[in-house]
């Protein structure tokens, strides 16, 4: 059992990341309301958040721009629209998702550029591509992290190997990403451990990406504080793909450092998320996405049978049972 005086003080090296831009954005095309990116951006700074990431990347010639709003490329000039030259402590991230990014490109010199941090979006399949976009980031002057995604279906083998490759990059943070929201809490202790024993040997610091499919994504993130985790995500109302994140306010309400403000959170949540909410953007917890939680397997089947307002829960499990 983790000592009761660690839970109740704070570790300074804790850092709140914000991703309801970049994840909730996958629910809505990244189309937010006017005034939603700006709004967000204060309220995060009032908050006391670290990181606010903006969203992705992404590559021009394979998504149409017309199809998507502009977090879905972070244009720096879009992103120097919102903060100016932020003159605050919080850092501003993006994430560049191996194969969809056009990184040597798109991704300019940092010394021009209102980005701080470039989180490198990575499954175990492609951590050599990851590495390169990792170096030429680094070269160019960000601070980077690798979020592993998928974890859960991962061979053991392969994410020792996988960090044992990446602790030899510069990346600043390797993360520790429940794609599919099917990890128990119990479970992530040892995740932790396991990437522990990589962060202490290579001097990198630890985060945690959680998905909230079993309304887990809360109890992951606060196990892994106990257990060494500085960097952790949550997005506000839990706004993200399919079942959404960890609940930004759930957080701030935790983190015992005086820093966090959970007040600020409270009223962008009323002024903004819930509005949201009710102009009918649809996420959060919902039983097809349990299921999918339940036998570790990617919720695009339950997004789907979300959009098509289907009902029929019982054919759907059986569906998904027959993939087993």
């Amino acid at each position: 059992m983790k000592e009761v005086a660690k839970m109740i003080g704070y570790r300074p090296e804790v850092k709140v990341v914000d991703a309801t831009l970049r994840d909730g954005g996958l629910v809505n095309d990244f189309f937010f309301p006017k005034g939603f990116a700006k709004a967000l951006y204060e309220t995060n700074v009032k908050a006391g958040v670290d990181i606010m990431e903006f969203g992705y990347k992404a590559d021009k010639e394979l998504f149409d721009v017309d199809k998507f709003g502009p977090c879905k490329f972070c244009d720096d000039d879009y992103i120097r629209s919102i903060v100016g030259e932020n003159n605050t402590d919080m850092k501003i991230a993006v994430m560049a998702d191996v194969g969809r990014c056009n990184y040597k490109r798109d991704i300019i010199e940092k010394k021009d550029s209102p980005i701080d941090l470039v989180r490198v979006a990575t499954y175990l399949k492609e951590i050599p591509t990851a590495i390169d976009v990792i170096e030429d980031c680094t070269r160019k002057g960000y601070e980077t992290s690798c979020n592993i995604m998928a974890l859960s279906t991962g061979q053991e083998s392969d994410i020792k190997a996988a960090l044992d490759l990446l602790g030899q990059t510069p990346v600043g943070i390797l993360y520790i990403v429940d794609s599919y929201g099917s990890i128990y809490p119990e479970e992530m202790a040892r995740v932790c451990d396991l990437f522990g024993n990589y962060a202490a040997k290579y001097n990198k610091k630890l985060g945690i990406h959680a998905h909230d499919n079993q309304r887990l994504a809360f109890a992951n993130t606060i196990e892994c504080v106990g257990d060494g985790v500085d960097y952790l995500d949550a997005t506000y109302m839990c706004m993200g793909r399919g079942a959404g994140n960890c609940a930004m306010e759930s957080l701030l309400g935790f983190l015992h450092n005086p820093k966090y403000q959970l007040y600020p959170a409270i009223q962008f949540i009323e002024n903004h998320m819930v509005p949201l909410k009710e102009s009918g953007v649809v996420w959060g917890y919902d039983t097809q996405y349990l299921m999918t939680g339940l036998l570790n397997q990617h919720p695009r089947t339950a997004i789907a049978f979300t959009k098509e307002g289907r009902k029929d829960l019982t054919n759907y499990y059986k569906e998904l049972t027959s993939q087993e």
